[in-house]
């Protein structure tokens, strides 16, 4: 029986790439450290026989791609996004390096669910709004005179640094086999749904002017994404809300 591989855990989602070429060379890159799953969200042009070309023997990869009209629909169902960006931005999430943020998808992939690695733009990288719906962010340590970095390059690294990951577990005797866990893993849905539902219960009780918002949405996001809720966790915190707006509207 072939053993399962945990790599299959984690997704490649990259956001409005402009050139085909960049998704075919990703996939080549991506095939090469084992990785399969492509997510694109509103390519320019995909399919592309540029793409095609560029992949170089990953056609497969390119064949299984999936492509999202949201960000949303490509993170559906992971319980970790980790969002690559080559600067520290304000109220941004914890920053890990490409070594560090591996491991610990890696750790999520194996005792948790699908984790998702997300890139932006090949000109502007990921928007604020994007990276909001992250949890860590993970960073090239380029030489900070000249951190610019193609797309296909910054994604095998990456891919490089998860297979090295894998790798090091296994020379460590670690099992891929996932432990008992007390509790479920919280999803993006989850947790997506909960964000909303305190935007709504914040407004209705006057706690928050939508026409005035200010960065509070984006600071209880940092915050809850170090709390990182389980599921359950976040059923109560929205059963509370729920119990307010009950309150409210007596």
């Amino acid at each position: 029986m072939k053993k399962p591989n945990v790599l299959n855990n984690i997704r490649i989602v990259l956001s409005h790439t402009s050139h085909p070429g960049n998704i075919g060379a990703a996939a080549r890159a991506m095939k090469t450290m084992g990785l399969e799953r492509l997510y694109l969200v509103n390519p320019k042009a995909f399919p592309d026989p540029v793409a095609d070309a560029r992949a170089a023997g990953a056609a497969d990869v390119l064949e299984n791609a999936r492509v999202c009209a949201t960000l949303d629909e490509a993170l559906a169902g992971t319980v970790l996004a980790v969002a690559v960006t080559a600067r520290r931005r304000d109220l941004s999430h914890e920053m890990l390096s490409a070594h560090q943020a591996a491991s610990r998808m890696l750790e999520f992939a194996v005792q948790e669910g699908e984790v998702a690695l997300l890139f932006g733009t090949e000109m502007s990288g990921l928007s604020n709004a994007e990276l909001d719906k992250c949890q860590l962010l993970a960073t090239i340590p380029a030489n900070p005179e000249f951190t610019s970095l193609n797309l296909a390059s910054a994604v095998q690294i990456l891919a490089y640094e998860l297979r090295m990951a894998l790798l090091n577990r296994a020379s460590l005797g670690v099992t891929e086999t996932p432990a008992a866990k007390a509790m479920e893993a919280a999803s993006f849905e989850d947790v997506e749904r909960f964000y909303q539902h305190l935007e709504r219960t914040m407004i209705d009780t006057g706690f928050l002017d939508p026409a005035c918002p200010g960065r509070l949405m984006q600071r209880l996001r940092r915050l809850f994404a170090r709390a990182r809720p389980e599921k359950e966790e976040v059923s109560i915190l929205r059963g509370i809300l729920t119990s307010v707006e009950k309150f409210t509207n007596k």
